[in-house]
């Protein structure tokens, strides 16, 4: 879909470095040889110099009347998605990819048609008969080039129920449709901690703790008004780097500058974090946060000793005992990489069960629902190998005795943060008692240990 305004825009902003969209043709196949979906294995100078290296999914497409940048582009499940945000100042010397606001717009309506695409993918049918119901789903999602409802899937594919105008001056543009019924918020507090432990004295282990409050508001009216507010127990750590969804009305300025780029002390904001709002009609994600937790919720230790042509492994996993000892699910996978196929297994759990995996490259601990009361488990075992072949996984990082250990698990009712929403501190103002349902979870994401006995990629070192 190509959008003559933001092209009249883009001119008028980009000046003499200005470049034009090129057809249709000429851009697919452009972005075609950009990606490395076609000639790969031919030389290209300006993609394959080793002088450029990509970071991200916004590229340079060479065009013939120069080079189209940014472009949004990424490859997934044998499609492609792509757009081209518009930069609002000169393009040169090139700004940094932070300060293009087109750039974030771009990428959720990117995935929200990924997320409505991709489900269909195994069905060429049905993935054609989605397509086709794009061009009026976007005239919805994306009228005039601004992303106005990035959740595709929420969006009618017929013309019925698309208002023109709203009915009432006061509906914010981003209440699409309007709600008859009971009143109902479902509120779920999402927190996924990052981990890099070493068990080196001269290197410092790393974890990091991101939060999202997913909420969606089933209230009638063009504009009704909520208040939301996260709690967190008494001398928990604050939330930092909070970042609002734009149907916030108003916040506290002192809760957006709390960074965690700079030290604690006592002046930073504690609260309380309360969110007045409008919000849209389809689930959204009201704020982000982090936070730095004293602790990570599972403590590892992981060793891996090369003996003639067995490997040996020890691994020990602590629960913290400020976390609650309930998962949905719990497990470690210990992958082995340049090598050949587990030959001969000998191992010893003190909780759980080991799995080969099929490709017998990776052994899946499986340590379920709960740790023991001791809060402590092991695995001991010894490992030889049969000769290599091309299924089998290969990392160059991972060479030699440098491996890790990466768990997976899910703590639901519980967050690392202790962040929580009191539904009666949840105000709405519409007639009617309304329905509150509050959740949260505790997830796992890129969760390593690594082997304490070789050398591994460090994150971090002191100075």
């Amino acid at each position: 879909r190509r959008y003559p305004t933001v092209e009249l825009r883009a001119e008028t902003f980009n000046g003499s470095a200005h470049v034009p969209v090129p057809s249709d043709s000429a851009f697919l196949e452009a972005l075609l040889l950009e990606l490395r979906l076609v000639d790969e294995h031919v030389f290209v100078q300006q993609r394959d110099t080793c002088t450029r290296i990509d970071h991200s999914s916004v590229c340079s497409v060479s065009t013939a009347a120069g080079e189209l940048w940014p472009v949004l582009a990424f490859h997934k499940s044998g499609l492609v998605y792509a757009c081209v945000p518009l930069v609002e100042g000169p393009l040169e010397p090139r700004p940094p990819l932070l300060t293009v606001r087109g750039l974030s717009q771009g990428l959720a309506l990117l995935l929200g048609l990924m997320e409505y695409v991709s489900p269909s993918r195994t069905n060429e049918a049905e993935l054609k008969a989605k397509v086709g119901q794009l061009r009026n789903l976007l005239i919805q999602a994306c009228p005039l080039g601004t992303p106005l409802n990035t959740d595709i899937r929420s969006l009618k594919s017929s013309f019925e129920d698309i208002q023109e105008m709203p009915a009432d001056k006061d509906q914010p543009a981003w209440r699409s449709g309007s709600y008859k019924g009971k009143p109902q918020v479902n509120v779920c507090i999402a927190e996924k901690v990052k981990c890099m432990q070493y068990g080196q004295r001269d290197v410092v282990d790393t974890w990091q703790v991101y939060g999202a409050v997913n909420c969606k508001c089933d209230i009638e009216g063009s504009a009704p008004s909520v208040t939301l507010s996260l709690t967190l127990p008494t001398n928990a750590p604050p939330l930092q780097d909070i970042v609002v969804h734009h149907c916030v009305t108003s916040v506290d300025p002192a809760m957006l500058t709390s960074t965690s780029a700079e030290p604690l002390h006592d002046s930073v904001y504690n609260g309380p974090y309360k969110f007045p709002f409008i919000p849209p009609s389809d689930s959204f994600n009201l704020c982000y946060y982090t936070s730095q937790v004293p602790v990570p919720p599972i403590l590892g230790c992981y060793q891996l000793i090369e003996e003639g042509s067995q490997i040996k492994i020890t691994v020990n996993l602590k629960l913290h005992e400020s976390i609650k000892n309930s998962f949905e699910y719990c497990e470690a996978r210990i992958p082995f990489f340049n090598r050949g196929p587990i030959a001969q297994l000998e191992y010893k759990v003190s909780h759980g069960q080991l799995d080969l995996s099929r490709e017998k490259s990776l052994l899946v601990w499986v340590i379920g629902q709960k740790f023991p009361k001791s809060l402590e488990v092991s695995l001991t075992g010894a490992v030889s190998f049969g000769t290599a072949g091309k299924e089998h996984p290969t990392d160059y990082v991972c060479t030699g005795n440098t491996a890790y250990v990466k768990l997976y698990f899910r703590i639901p009712d519980f967050t690392l943060t202790g962040c929580y929403v009191d539904q009666h501190s949840v105000q709405i103002f519409v007639p009617g008692k309304p329905k509150i349902t509050a959740s949260r979870e505790l997830i796992s994401s890129d969760y390593y240990i690594w082997n304490s006995k070789a050398p591994a990629p460090m994150v971090y070192k002191p100075l």
